[in-house]
Order: C-alpha cells, then structure tokens, then sequence
C-alpha cells in the first residue's frame, strides 16, 4: 500500500513538474488523498469489482493495474492512451481489461452508473461489488441521491465512496453542507454511512472490507466518507491563494498520509529508511522511463478524430 502510495504522489509531482515546462496541457491532483484511494481499492477484488472512479483516483487505478507508462501516455494526450487513446484530459480513467469504467466530465455521473453495475450484479447473480467515488462537492449533486436512493432501494452490492479534501474548488466544506459530516446523508436512505480517517489507509482499507462484505451478503449499499486535504490547488489552471491561507495548508502537510503512513510503517519495524530510500529510487526510475517513452510516443492520426463519433459500416 505505501508502495503505490508513493508510486501515485511522485507520478502526480512529475506531472506538475511537465506542466510548469510546458510539456502537458493539464493536472488534476491526488495529493493528500492517496491513503484513503490504496486503502479503499487494497479491500476490493480486483478480479471481479468494477471500479467507477473520479478525476483525482491515481491510487485507486494504479491498484487496479493501471501503470505509470499509461498514465504519462494520458498526459502527454498520446494515441497509446488506454483511457481516451489522448482525446480526454488526464483524469477521465478507464481500461476495460482492468474493470475501470471510463467516466465523463460532469462530476458525480459516474454514481449512477455505478448503481447500473450494481444493478447488473444483483439480476445476473453474480458475486461483485460495483465502487465508486466522488468529492464531497458532488454529495450536493442530484446524481448522488437518485443513485444512491436507487442502490438503497433496491439493495444494491455498491459502496459509495466520499473523498471529502475540504474544498469543492473553491467553496470550503462549511458552505457547502447543513449536517455535520457527509455520512451523516446515509440515514435518509436506510442505509451504513461512516466516517474514517482518510490519511490512515488501514482504517479505510477496514471500512471498504466491512462494506464489501455487506454488498456481497445482500445488505445493500454503503456509505463511507473520508476526511483527507487537498495539498494541492484544484487543478493547474487553479490559484488557491485566493481562497485559502498558507498555513492552513501547511499545516495539513504536517499529518499528510505519506509522511504519517511511513512513520508508522517504521515505528511497526516494518520499514527501514534504507528500504525507503531504495523503494523511491526503484519508483523514479520507472517514472523517468514512463515519461521519456510518453513524451517520444506518436500522437493520435488527424484522420481517427471522427472515430467512435459517428456508426460505422
């Protein structure tokens, strides 16, 4: 977990760095919240579930085997994208193999589909679970509540999973909600709702078990929200100085997930700062190689532009 922790982190700070050159178009970040994606796709099966992420899901793709080649490929917008073949911005992931169902750029629609998948479990009999996340901006859309009201309803094997960082761009999490926590919405609908830690990956690995567990015995549908901060601005066309102090997000960096998480790791005897050293160089290197080959890769032909546009013969 820590691995892929890291893995999503230095990936996103490449990114960063590439789009500050100049060499890609586009970042939308998972800084600060890749405890709660690892721990949340660690717990899933990832032979069976299907997955309906949001834009910020780099940990939970990479955990469903998704790589950091096909992700720079998505960077850099290249043909060999496995999510859009380079026609959608980073961040719209999916990879049928995998069971990543692509999603669109309205935030919140990939909820209802996940309800679909859940759907599809319950009437063919099949034993998996549909996951799906989203920001806490997106529990105030009405796709959240047809789809969970429907997935409640009908007791559907889903988990719906509120990434909450505080911010909804730009609009902090008091003024977006009346109750106190997302989870608290999951009584209205009959159904689990629980908060965890998001920076604590084990806690959120525990409450995405239990919630699996219960999908799969016919309990229905989950809510779990976790509470994580976005280190990052929105995205890179985003100034957050405008919104937030400094030192509000300096003193979220202070529990960030990846310094905590290592800590413990350490203090268990289960990391050594020599292995550490060893497992960022071994992630580098991968990721010096993923963009050197995205960056050389082919563009998309002009002429497919209108491909899967119009039916063809």
């Amino acid at each position: 977990m820590y691995e892929t922790m890291l893995l999503a982190r230095m990936i996103d700070e490449r990114m960063w760095l590439l789009n500050r050159a100049g060499k890609i178009p586009f970042v939308i970040s998972c800084q600060g919240q890749e405890a709660a994606q690892v721990g949340a796709a660690t717990a899933l099966n990832t032979e069976k579930d299907y997955i309906l992420p949001y834009y910020r899901d780099m940990g939970v793709v990479l955990t469903f085997g998704m790589t950091a080649k096909e992700l720079m490929l998505s960077g850099f917008a290249k043909a060999e994208d496995p999510n859009s073949g380079g026609r959608q911005m980073p961040g719209h992931f999916g990879k049928k193999k995998n069971r990543i169902v692509t999603g669109s750029s309205p935030v919140t629609t990939q909820v209802p589909h996940a309800v679909g998948f859940g759907l599809a479990a319950k009437m063919k009999k099949e034993d998996f679970v549909a996951f799906t996340t989203f920001g806490e901006g997106s529990s105030n859309q009405g796709d959240f509540h047809e789809g969970i009201n429907f997935a409640s309803v009908h007791d559907l094997p889903v988990i719906f999973m509120c990434e909450n960082n505080k911010y909804a761009i730009s609009v902090p999490i008091e003024k977006q909600l009346r109750c106190e926590k997302v989870s608290d919405r999951a009584i209205g609908y009959g159904i689990h709702g629980e908060t965890v830690d998001g920076n604590d990956p084990l806690a959120v690995y525990a409450a995405i078990s239990k919630a699996r567990d219960r999908a799969l015995k016919g309990e229905g549908p989950s809510l779990i929200e976790t509470v994580s901060y976005r280190l990052t601005p929105h995205s890179s066309d985003d100034d957050d100085s405008t919104y937030r102090a400094k030192e509000e997000v300096e003193e979220a960096k202070k529990v960030d997930s990846i310094v905590t998480f290592g800590s413990y790791l350490k203090s268990a005897g289960i990391l050594t700062e020599e292995m550490d050293n060893k497992i960022r160089s071994e992630i580098r290197k991968e990721i010096d190689e993923a963009t050197d080959y995205a960056e050389n890769a082919p563009y998309a032909d002009a002429e497919s532009a209108l491909k899967y546009v119009y039916g063809e013969e």
